[in-house]
């Protein structure tokens, strides 16, 4: 007795029909398709187990279904692109969405290597020195003027010079008294720390920071010994070539402040009135 050969779904004969395997169950093809056969995004009708099935992302097309959205032809083997949820060929898809080369404003196709820099686009080959000609390709530039420049053709053009290392400054800088100084060479004359962003003064033309100038050339208080900078509004007591802080200019004997008021002296010591009358 000949076994039965029936399909897994309807349990109809499949003797001498086409059926379909699927997980070593067979089915004949109507149940096949109504169970498995996937949708064709296009048209929206089932994909037949006599046509091919075109898919992309977990989407599937008819063979003659699968073409671009905007000018219809046939993306079967080409190259294409898709835009939400749109599939367009690359001449569509160009002519939508595609950079312009800010060079020669031509397109640049979907694929061709690009160069972008501040929401604009060029052709690898059109993205130049504007002086040299030669690709800049992914070596450093420096923009001016709307054009592009290699950074040993900027410096030969364009950059300044620092008066201190004579050599070109590309970012940044300083400017004191009308030069130009990269910001680590601009130092204090005396202990070679970088002034930029600092608090200095200067002496004979030549930069100091506040504790060089002060150590070197700020006079001395009589009271505390320590510098008296004189910047910034400090205010100080000048006295017979002495010179003392206000909170330093009280009286030898009971520390009263003396600014603003009358004082006596004895040798080097300042003295209220009432501590000095017995002298």
């Amino acid at each position: 007795m000949t076994e039965r050969f029936d399909c897994h779904h309807c349990e109809e004969s499949l003797f001498g029909k086409k059926y379909i395997l699927r997980e070593d169950s067979p089915y004949c093809v109507a149940c096949f398709e109504s169970l498995y056969a996937s949708t064709c995004e296009e048209c929206g009708k089932p994909i037949g187990c006599d046509c091919k099935d075109l898919s992309y992302k977990d989407r599937h097309w008819h063979e003659a279904c699968f073409q671009c959205f905007r000018c219809k032809s046939s993306l079967v083997d080409k190259p294409f692109a898709a835009k939400e949820d749109q599939l367009l060929c690359t001449d569509c898809y160009s002519h939508e969405y595609s950079s312009k080369c800010q060079e020669c404003k031509k397109t640049i196709m979907p694929g061709t290597r690009k160069m972008e820099y501040k929401d604009s686009s060029w052709h690898e080959t059109c993205f130049v020195c504007r002086r040299c000609q030669q690709p800049i390709g992914t070596k450093s530039f420096i923009p001016k003027d709307n054009q592009n420049f290699c950074v040993p053709c900027y410096e030969k053009q364009y950059a300044l010079q620092c008066v201190q290392c004579q050599k070109p400054i590309t970012t940044g800088g300083v400017t004191y008294r009308e030069q130009p100084w990269h910001r680590e060479c601009f130092v204090c004359t005396a202990c070679k720390k970088p002034l930029s962003g600092q608090r200095f003064t200067s002496r004979e033309e030549f930069p100091y920071c506040l504790s060089c100038f002060c150590d070197l050339y700020a006079k001395k208080c009589a009271g505390c010994t320590h510098p008296i900078s004189g910047l910034g509004g400090t205010k100080y007591i000048s006295f017979e070539e002495r010179q003392w802080h206000n909170d330093c200019f009280n009286c030898k004997k009971c520390s009263l402040s003396l600014v603003g008021r009358g004082f006596l002296t004895e040798r080097d010591d300042i003295l209220c009135p009432d501590c000095g009358k017995d002298i």
